[in-house]
């Protein structure tokens, strides 16, 4: 899954439309292998990106969990600490 793509689900404040359509965007980008389309793509490009914001949102809107609602400063902080050691053990490998 691309990286960039960050889970949605079960968050407070709740995901924003800006938060799913960047999501969308990055999906889009990741499957037809191009960050700016050609203007002969454009049009299917943002179609592509707007309909796949709308079904996620549909997504979020209806899936239910029991599970507290996640923070998302504690979230970005686990992230930061996975990517430090996820480089730090690359870098380490590299030397050696």
């Amino acid at each position: 899954m691309c990286r960039n793509i960050h889970t949605l689900h079960n968050f407070e404040p709740a995901t924003t439309d800006d938060e799913v359509h960047a999501a969308a965007l990055q999906f889009v980008r990741k499957v037809s292998g191009s960050t700016k389309p050609s203007k002969a793509n454009a049009e299917a490009f943002d179609r592509a990106v707007a309909e796949i914001a709308h079904v996620t949102r549909h997504l979020l809107d209806d899936l239910v969990t029991t599970a507290p609602p996640k923070n998302r400063e504690e979230e970005a902080a686990k992230a930061r600490e996975r990517a430090a050691r996820r480089y730090a053990t690359q870098a380490t490998a590299q030397i050696a």
